[in-house]
């Protein structure tokens, strides 16, 4: 079933760890007065390397058998890849208890002592707990990265993460997508949200401050967050597009557009845009300047998903060089998707 007529049903279906407060973040320098004393600028391993792994769309319910396979896979991938920092980008949850659902599928992360940070997806809020408390939730789990939503800023879980050698390297945004929007003219059309004004002024805000800081040259970046931008249907079928991967369903966007990905190309500095969202697709697109990348599914069977095992997204970041390595991580072992992103170019590695 694919998702718009899974999504049809899905409110219905929905209805239907103890960890040590205590954490020591080897590559995490810069320490920030936090529930966790967290740390929010990351230094890269002693070879030189630094690795982040995208969780996404686990959707897990409490008690719910169809949920296994999700903590399963987030386990294997956490024991397998060893990351130094997890992006979760969304739809944790999928029914309540949302709570204690959220605690659980985090709690692999805590455990094993790894910093994560999540951007909210849209289905994370719809059950017993609201965004806002659900966040509250989220960074509760030791470990937890994320900070405070800003109250000026739309949506909770927009943050900033930096990588540094001797200098500034690499720059991490997450953006809180949201969830649903109405639109009212003639007739009322609902759609997936988008990401807002005040958050795209608080992005070129970071953004040129990272500038001046890194000698006023834009500090390279990626951004994560769930719902794409409408750019990549344009991106889709256009005949100087490349894409390495699974495309085995139509993005669904927002009908609106914010012109987020017009200000990232002006200020310089977001190499790629990595979202969840869409379970069946698990690409890499290269459009234009840009490239869109796609998470692997890393969740259960409460939701829709063909693409076969879960798995996760895995970026490589080397200490002075530009750009990173990407490959997508499979339950049970099996990694594909080898791919260098440089200079704008996409090229398979082994």
């Amino acid at each position: 079933m694919k998702r718009r007529s899974f999504l049809k049903g899905s409110a219905l279906a929905a209805a239907a760890a103890a960890v040590a407060p205590s954490l020591v973040f080897p590559s995490c320098s810069r320490e920030r007065k936090g529930p966790f004393g967290s740390a929010r600028d990351f230094h890269f391993r002693p070879d030189g390397t630094f690795k982040i792994l995208q969780l996404t769309d686990t959707h897990y319910i409490a008690g719910d058998p169809r949920s296994d396979r999700a903590l399963r896979c987030v386990e294997e991938l956490l024991d397998t890849e060893r990351p130094d920092f997890v992006i979760h980008t969304g739809d944790v949850i999928f029914g309540s208890p949302s709570g204690e659902s959220a605690r659980i599928i985090l709690a692999p992360m805590a455990e094993r002592g790894i910093p994560f940070a999540v951007a909210m997806g849209n289905h994370d809020g719809q059950f017993d707990l609201d965004r806002a408390a659900l966040y509250d939730v989220i960074r509760s789990v030791p470990g937890c990265l994320n900070t405070p939503p800003d109250k000026g800023i739309y949506g909770h879980s927009n943050d900033l993460f930096t990588l540094s050698s001797d200098r500034l390297e690499r720059a991490f945004f997450l953006f809180d997508s949201g969830d649903a929007v109405v639109l009212r003219g003639e007739e009322e059309i609902h759609c997936y949200d988008y990401i807002r004004y005040d958050q795209i002024g608080w992005y070129r805000q970071e953004s040129e401050r990272l500038r001046e800081e890194n000698g006023g040259k834009p500090l390279p970046a990626l951004a994560f967050f769930h719902i794409p931008l409408r750019e990549i249907e344009e991106g889709l079928v256009s005949p100087d597009r490349e894409l390495v991967g699974n495309n085995e369903e139509p993005p669904c966007p927002s009908r609106l557009n914010s012109g987020l990905l017009a200000q990232m190309r002006e200020m310089g500095d977001v190499e790629a845009i990595v979202n969840g969202h869409d379970h069946d697709c698990d690409y890499v697109l290269r459009y234009g300047p840009m490239f869109y990348v796609y998470g692997r599914f890393s969740g259960c069977d409460t939701v829709y998903n063909h693409l076969g095992p879960s798995g996760g997204r895995v970026f490589e970041f080397r200490k002075g060089e530009p750009g990173f390595r990407t490959w997508v991580r499979l339950v049970g072992g099996e990694v594909c998707q080898r791919l260098s992103i440089q200079d704008g170019k996409m090229t398979g590695i082994s």
